[in-house]
């Protein structure tokens, strides 16, 4: 609006005024007179501006009021504005079509999350895997919706490096692999696959490498005997001595990869979580502890913290092989002059047992792959060790049969923490001691650290 205006609009009001003031000088009521002019100048505005009003709360396209001055250039300054909001609202509305059919055309699901887990859009594919209804669904949360547990704990983790996987019902031959992206502020988008292509596939490698193990298994022990027969015999020359040494280290050590493929392909026949019975954590802990022990090889110095006396619910066998893979583990990378500290204690998350060293750690790139089978760190190491490459992948699964997870804290240089975590269910506490003589009958008994071995 330019000063001509302003000057134009106040020279109007003047000269209506003085119009006002003359006309009634004649009637002999002067200030009746400007009053009047004032109101009437003041009504025509006002109809002006009910017929912009009327105008802007029109539906359907009308054309805009024919004004000038003023309401002429505020007339023009609202088309100005609707016409750029309908370019916009326009190209908006293209851009969301455009996206609303290149997301239908994908072959994943796409569900959008607010920052509680409510659903805000999903397309055709998501509504398909997951069994979503149109409209119905948008607004609910998405646990509510898709109750598996393991999505439930996946979406509640706040760990999205890797896909959760899993069978959307157990009558069920379809398996959906969902993994969640975040982005904005708490927003989610969560993408939904079917892989029961390469979950049958995987099943069928499975197959096939326990059937590989299970048909190596006879001749390496015959080549096992065979060589340890030849080794003792008094008429083996000296330079065959050496290799056929080595022969019989690596055919012992074929039999370990065996047993541990054997040992790894029970433990993924069967999704069903383990009932198994109570066992003594502690009794368990101690036979590890002289196991160790009655090594002959150098080896780091073991210490044992028992901060509970609660049992166990479970596979003993499996359990027994959990701890002990993850104890060796320790033991191979920690050199003679470190420690190696076995823990185990409870709290309202359940119960915990963790393998603390001082050796090399672990990078963190390597610490999502390492219970993948046959990964290794290091694999010139792993080789001078002994190692299979089994070991944590037998451990991820037997705490997955008992409904626990594996945690792995490492620092490249200082040493690593591997915990097995056991939900609260399976813990069962031990009878009440009987108190010796001198001490108070309830007391609590205080953590006992075992001497270092």
């Amino acid at each position: 609006m330019s000063i001509l205006d302003w000057l134009w609009l106040a020279v109007r009001v003047l000269a209506g005024a003085g119009l006002g003031l003359l006309a009634g000088l004649l009637i002999g009521r002067p200030w009746f007179g400007v009053a009047l002019v004032l109101g009437l100048q003041l009504a025509w505005q006002l109809a002006r501006l009910s017929r912009v009003v009327h105008w802007l709360r029109r539906d359907r396209p009308e054309p805009a009021p024919d004004f000038g001055g003023l309401w002429g250039e505020l007339v023009t300054l609202i088309v100005r504005l609707h016409r750029r909001r309908q370019y916009h609202k326009s190209r908006l509305l293209r851009l969301l079509r455009e996206l609303r059919r290149s997301t239908a055309a994908m072959p994943d699901g796409v569900v959008v999350l607010n920052p509680g887990a409510e659903i805000l859009w999903f397309n055709r594919t998501a509504g398909r895997l997951l069994g979503l209804r149109g409209k119905t669904d948008v607004g609910f949360r998405v646990e509510n919706l898709v109750r598996h547990p393991e999505f439930v704990r996946y979406l509640r983790g706040g760990n999205y490096a890797a896909p959760v996987v899993f069978r959307p019902a157990a009558a069920s031959e379809r398996y959906l692999a969902i993994q969640v992206v975040p982005y904005g502020t708490g927003q989610r988008l969560m993408l939904v696959r079917d892989v029961t292509r390469e979950v049958r596939l995987e099943a069928l490698r499975k197959d096939f490498v326990a059937n590989a193990s299970h048909e190596l298994r006879s001749p390496l022990t015959v080549i096992s005997g065979y060589l340890e027969t030849l080794a003792e015999d008094p008429a083996l020359g000296a330079g065959h001595a050496e290799p056929v040494q080595e022969m019989r280290r690596q055919a012992e050590r074929m039999n370990l990869i065996v047993r541990d493929l054997l040992e790894l392909s029970r433990l993924e026949s069967s999704e069903r979580e383990i009932e198994g019975a109570r066992m003594d954590v502690a009794a368990l802990i101690a036979q590890l502890r002289r196991d160790v022990a009655a090594r002959p090889e150098p080896r780091p110095s073991v210490d044992v913290v028992l901060e509970s006396g609660a049992d166990l619910q479970g596979d003993e066998d499996q359990i027994h092989s959990a701890f002990r893979n993850v104890l060796d583990n320790a033991l191979k990378y920690t050199p003679p002059e470190g420690r190696v500290r076995m823990r185990w204690w409870q709290d309202a998350a359940g119960g915990h047992f963790a393998v603390s060293d001082t050796g090399i750690g672990i990078a963190p790139e390597h610490i999502p792959r390492l219970t993948e089978r046959f990964y290794r760190v290091d694999p010139g190491r792993s080789r001078e060790t002994g190692g299979s490459g089994l070991g944590l992948a037998i451990v991820k699964h037997v705490l997955q049969r008992h409904g626990g997870w594996l945690e792995i804290q490492s620092v490249e240089g200082q040493g690593s923490t591997f915990t097995c975590h056991f939900p609260p269910p399976r813990l069962v506490a031990s009878p009440p001691a009987t108190a010796a003589p001198g001490e108070a009958a309830g007391t609590v008994s205080q953590p006992r650290r075992l001497t270092a071995i």
